[in-house]
């Protein structure tokens, strides 16, 4: 607006001015949330209570109170677990090796003669790390011949030698051993090509980082029917969780190497031995997961507030499950930039109390899971406890949302809440399901964690390989695998696997910790 139109009436200059200034305002909290979330700390703990605070009458007996905005306050009391003093035990499945210092031969006779006898020993552990090391592997076959036969016509004069194993790479010189370290340094570590480039020259062998991308690509192709199956096990579960995150691919067809791309997660299959499959799209459309799950899929399926899934969440047979701790998170942001201001606690007042009531939600997830209660007596213990505190927390956004400015942290952290809200509460429902997308947003970290060393993918063909090796990695960890030896042990089994039975047996769910070959 230019200074030409502003109005002569002071009434209404004066509402153009408070416009103004809520709209400033609410700007610089958004700067100073993104500036946080950037140089910042991540946690959306709430680590203080207020004296007028209350807790849930089933853990503890309080008398309720009400604050100068008459909001109810209800929460829990949390005890801080005192952390034990002195140095933390070393594990006892690292392996050992037993260094004795003794006195010499000569200090072990008595002053009187006599030959002292051990009674005991002092025993104390250090922690050592030995370097990784390059080694060539030279493979000898014998070839056998008949010296009788030489030389007589009718003989076959062939010459014997055993098969060569079979290989990974066929024809390459790198083993299952070395593939397994290149992809887990990437995938799971985050560690650049380049930069694993330079820690081979170190150790004497010069590998270039185009050569390990070739490798990756190759391998990869051999473990798609592996990520095919664990497509279908998601598929055939009760539950479907989904996420997408972006991703920068060069040389993409019809696309600026600056165009966003996407790379969606989905966790599902059996409950307690899930799979987990990234997939590489060019776009963030809705096709995208609908395609995954397919036409017949029935069951749940969980999100966050990303409109590409509302038309699969409508679909018949389908349960759509909202994600509470993306709910969480946007009232967070309304109290994270006044913390430190005064009067901070009037003006947060709203969110806080949405916070302690979503709060108290997950005290009782954490009682069912310390008590391990069954599917069946979660939902009752959310029937009981959790769904009067979601009431109240829809029975105070209800009130506050009209009288929120719509130009506000505030007004946008209430209305995401009251949008999803039926998606939200429908874990009550079922002792299977989870509050929140968490699960998931865990498996996405690795992948954010890497992008943020190795920058992008550096074509479709790199993005689909990564996504295979995402989906192989973040499975074997769902399911409690060391992803080394996972990895490791899937590649050295893999080029004898020529049937889909074969496939099978190598996927992550049939394999324990005890089961794996233990590399050192």
């Amino acid at each position: 607006m230019n200074i030409d139109e502003l109005p002569d009436d002071p009434k209404e200059l004066k509402k153009i001015l408070l416009d103004f200034q809520q709209h400033i305002s609410f700007l610089e909290k958004k700067m100073l949330i993104f500036q946080k979330s950037l140089f910042g700390s991540s946690s959306e703990k709430i680590k203080k209570f207020e004296k007028d605070q209350c807790t849930l009458p089933f853990l503890k007996n309080t008398v309720a109170s009400e604050d100068n905005s008459q909001e109810e306050e209800v929460t829990v009391q949390v005890h801080k677990r005192r952390r034990k003093k002195g140095r933390r035990k070393l594990s006892p499945d690292i392996p050992r090796i037993e260094q004795i210092i003794d006195i010499p031969e000569e200090q072990k006779i008595c002053e009187c003669g006599a030959q002292l006898t051990r009674i005991g020993e002092d025993v104390s552990e250090k922690l050592d790390y030995v370097p990784a090391i390059i080694r060539i592997i030279r493979i000898i076959r014998p070839k056998y011949a008949c010296r009788k036969c030489e030389g007589v016509e009718d003989s076959s004069g062939a010459v014997k030698i055993a098969r060569p194993p079979e290989q990974l790479i066929p024809k390459d010189v790198a083993t299952s051993g070395l593939m397994a370290h290149i992809i887990i340094s990437k995938f799971a570590d985050g560690l650049p090509f380049y930069r694993q480039h330079l820690q081979f020259l170190r150790l004497g062998a010069e590998i270039p980082r185009s050569t390990m991308a070739a490798w990756a690509i190759s391998v990869a192709e051999q473990c798609k029917p592996l990520v095919d199956l664990l497509i279908q096990d998601i598929r055939s579960g009760p539950l479907i969780n989904m996420d997408e995150t972006p991703l920068q691919v060069l040389k993409e067809p019809g696309k600026k190497n600056t165009t966003k791309s996407y790379m969606w997660i989905f966790r599902g299959g059996d409950l307690q031995r899930p799979s987990v499959v990234f997939q590489y799209d060019p776009s963030r459309s809705k096709e995208v997961p609908t395609r995954f799950v397919g036409p017949d899929y029935r069951g749940y399926i969980q999100t966050d507030g990303y409109t590409g899934y509302d038309e699969l969440g409508s679909r018949e047979g389908i349960v759509h499950l909202g994600c509470l701790v993306h709910a969480r998170r946007k009232f967070f942001e309304v109290i994270k930039p006044l913390k430190k201001k005064k009067g901070a606690k009037i003006k947060a007042s709203t969110a806080q109390t949405v916070l302690n009531h979503i709060r108290d939600l997950y005290r009782l997830e954490n009682l069912a899971k310390e008590q391990g209660m069954s599917p069946e007596q979660i939902r009752e213990l959310r029937q009981e406890k959790a769904v009067p505190i979601l009431n109240k927390i829809k029975i105070l956004l209800d009130e506050r949302i009209s009288t929120t400015p719509p130009k506000s942290l505030l007004y946008e952290a209430i209305s995401y809440a009251l949008g999803q809200w039926d998606r939200l509460i429908r874990y009550t429902e079922d002792g299977i399901l989870r509050p929140d997308n968490n699960l998931t947003e865990n498996a996405i970290r690795p992948l954010a964690v890497g992008r943020k060393n190795w920058l992008f993918a550096g074509s479709p063909n790199g993005a689909r390989a990564s996504a295979i090796y995402f989906s192989l990695i973040e499975t074997a960890k769902a399911n409690g695998l060391e992803p080394y030896a996972y990895i490791r042990h899937l590649f050295e089994m893999l080029p004898a696997a020529h049937t889909k039975e074969d496939l099978q047996k190598l996927l992550p769910k049939n394999f324990t910790r005890e089961t794996l070959p233990a590399y050192a």
